[in-house]
């Protein structure tokens, strides 16, 4: 029950802090940066400290990566992966074509209601000649 209750907390903490901080992502990233660093840093040490070898710490590591199906997505992203598979273009070139799209989409908008107001305006003259 106690478990609970601290899950629940960490959780609406969370919650509230992504909220506060994805309106500033500079300073989200670097919070995140240095919360990374930090826990990899702790890794580090205690690696140090229980005089685990280069040569072991990588097979280890290797090993607990693949077994969880982290490795593949850790180093190259499962964006990267899935856009490759499905033979999407690069995600910078998509946010060009996307941006493009959209000003299309606003200038066709934009047409529409000058038209829209001409209309407007000649059935206001109408009415008033009447």
């Amino acid at each position: 029950m106690k478990l609970k209750k601290i899950k629940r907390f960490f959780d609406k903490l969370e919650d509230r802090v992504r909220s506060k901080l994805s309106h500033y992502p500079i300073l989200y990233a670097l919070i995140g940066g240095i919360g990374i660093i930090l826990f990899w840093r702790g890794i580090w040490h205690l690696a140090d400290d229980i005089n685990v070898s280069s040569v072991a710490s990588i097979i280890i590591g290797t090993i607990i990566l693949l077994i969880t199906g982290v490795f593949v997505s850790a180093f190259i992203g499962s964006r990267l992966i899935i856009s490759g598979l499905i033979g999407e273009e690069k995600m910078a070139e998509k946010v060009e074509e996307e941006v493009a799209t959209e000003e299309t989409q606003i200038k066709n908008l934009q047409d529409t209601l000058n038209r829209v107001e001409k209309q407007l305006a000649h059935l206001e003259e109408d009415i008033h000649k009447n």
